[in-house]
């Protein structure tokens, strides 16, 4: 630790890697470091020791992929729930840092934890409403309010509404291992490279591929907009890496909207403006709340 000023440790835990980071504020990431995520005991064991090697910690924050318990009033708070990733439904996160580094530890959805992020620091910071999604390996959201994450009875699902179906989109099932051809199933990275044999980014720019899939996000940030009046929509992840495929989604949801919403143009879709760093800056966030939220 540098002086007195405590250190906050973050991991934005990923079904693909892990990302930690230590600094003394969101903005101020002193170290980072990511890890394949791998079984369990060994992902954890390999986490753990790194944060050891940073110094002491005053808290740490978890921004986690799910479904997560996210409850507080929940006994199972801090946990990862049923989930395909092996080994890792029922996994005690937050409770296994809390006993290792005997501190205060804040745990949320890695979506939550990036749109707390974009909120404070990003593309949201002068707004007091925002949604951010990401599309990638699957697809999520979250939505900060007066810069609250929105907790119910459990974490939004955003990516597991059902759309209206694309008239080149008929047959294909969907790869959802719950819904089938609900939104995640539909267009998700692997629902597209199942569908098309390729990720969209490589597909040529006049497949029809990029009209669909626009038209999929569209409804759900038109959805989004209706049910919430968010003020905004950051669409991040893997899949929106594509050229183009942020503007077709814009003209998607305006098609829409046509007019309607009294929102108007406060309505907006953007790009992250942390770019990768959302998810680990979000993580960092949960850690000072749960600090103070402990002090």
């Amino acid at each position: 630790m540098t002086g007195a000023r405590p250190l906050f440790g973050g991991i934005e835990a990923g079904g693909t890697k892990f990302v930690l980071a230590v600094g003394h504020s969101p903005t101020e990431i002193l170290a980072r470091h990511a890890l394949p995520t791998r079984a369990p005991e060994a992902t954890l064991r390999q986490t753990e020791a790194w944060f050891r090697e940073q110094g002491p910690l005053a808290a740490l924050g978890i921004a986690s992929f799910g479904p997560a318990v996210v409850d507080r009033a929940d006994g199972s708070w801090g946990h990862i729930g049923t989930t395909p990733k092996p080994g890792w439904s029922g996994c005690d996160l937050a409770g296994h840092f809390a006993r290792a580094f005997d501190v205060p530890v804040g745990f949320d959805t890695d979506v939550n934890g990036a749109a707390l992020a974009e909120s404070a620091f990003g593309a949201g910071r002068e707004l007091t409403s925002l949604a951010y999604v990401t599309v990638g390996t699957g697809i999520g959201g979250g939505l900060v309010v007066d810069g609250r994450a929105l907790h119910g009875a459990a974490h939004p699902e955003m990516g597991h509404l059902f759309p209206r179906r694309h008239p080149a989109d008929d047959d294909f099932e969907g790869i959802c291992p719950a819904h089938g051809d609900c939104l995640e199933g539909l267009a998700c990275g692997p629902a597209i490279l199942q569908r098309w044999g390729a990720s969209l980014s490589d597909l040529p720019d006049d497949h029809e591929a990029h009209a669909v899939i626009a038209s999929y996000l569209g409804q759900l940030c038109h959805a989004i907009f209706a049910m919430t009046a968010a003020e905004i929509v950051v669409l991040g992840g893997g899949v929106m890496h594509t050229p183009g495929l942020l503007e077709r989604t814009r003209e998607a949801a305006a098609r829409l909207d046509r007019g309607y919403l009294p929102g108007g143009a406060r309505h907006a879709i953007v790009a992250p403006a942390l770019g990768p760093n959302a998810g680990i800056a979000g993580a960092i966030l949960l850690a000072q709340a749960a600090r103070a939220e402990n002090s």
